[in-house]
């Protein structure tokens, strides 16, 4: 790692000063950081994601990205997330298409430490969401087809963006792969984005459901159909 910069330096003791060990054994549970859990080994600073956003939107600006990406390499949980917020940031804001590309491939090359869910659902879409949208989506699938699981939340988790705007050709394609995964992080992130597909278009999310209910896994099933009404969950639940 490179020498850090005096901006980084503050950036970091800022966050450092917010600290909590408390906070930090509780996140450390909640994101399952034990042994052979899914955040195994991370460490966490038990600073709240809203302390975190205050950080990352006083320095987006003054930070470089190259002082970002050292920030993402971080052991701790929170100076990864802030740095993810800082690239987001950084994306919103950027007046150029080359701005844009150069964040969406630091991105895509650094998935290795957007390596849990809350890393990855408040980062993915609002990056590779919007840059892919009118580009190739290949790497999405090259992503889902991967075995990391991160990456896999990535590439579902990404299609957010495109199904706000009514395009769901992605998101149903990356939720009937992900029939057959074995995790339920995969379960619940496919039930959640076709679960956003019914907010703008019950039809679609219902036929999906109706088609895959009985090899959908459980997980994906109820969070597909939450919003549904009791009746209809009732019988999409029927086995």
């Amino acid at each position: 790692m490179g020498k850090e910069t005096n901006v980084l330096q503050a950036l970091k003791e800022d966050l450092l000063r917010l600290s909590a060990p408390r906070k930090a054994e509780i996140a450390a549970r909640f994101f399952k950081s034990g042994p052979n859990q899914y955040g195994a080994g991370d460490v966490f600073l038990g600073i709240t994601v809203p302390e975190q956003r205050a950080v990352s939107k006083r320095y987006y600006v003054s930070v470089t990205l190259a002082d970002t990406m050292q920030l993402l390499r971080s052991e701790y949980h929170e100076f990864r997330l802030t740095a993810l917020l800082i690239l987001v940031c950084k994306y919103e804001k950027a007046k150029d298409e080359n701005t844009c590309k150069e964040i969406a491939m630091l991105y895509c090359t650094h998935t290795k430490y957007i390596n849990n869910w809350d890393l990855v659902d408040l980062s993915a879409y609002k990056i590779l969401g919007p840059y892919l949208f009118d580009k190739n989506r290949s790497v999405l699938y090259d992503f889902a087809h991967s075995g990391n699981l991160w990456k896999q939340r990535i590439a579902i988790i990404t299609t957010f963006n495109f199904l706000r705007k009514k395009d769901f050709a992605d998101t149903l394609k990356l939720a009937e792969f992900y029939l057959s995964h074995d995790h339920d992080l995969i379960h619940k992130a496919s039930g959640w984005m076709v679960r956003e597909i019914g907010k703008r278009d019950y039809e679609v999310a219902y036929e999906f459901v109706k088609k895959h209910r009985l090899s959908m896994p459980r997980t994906m099933l109820r969070y597909a159909i939450e919003k549904f009404d009791g009746e209809v969950r009732k019988d999409l639940m029927k086995k």
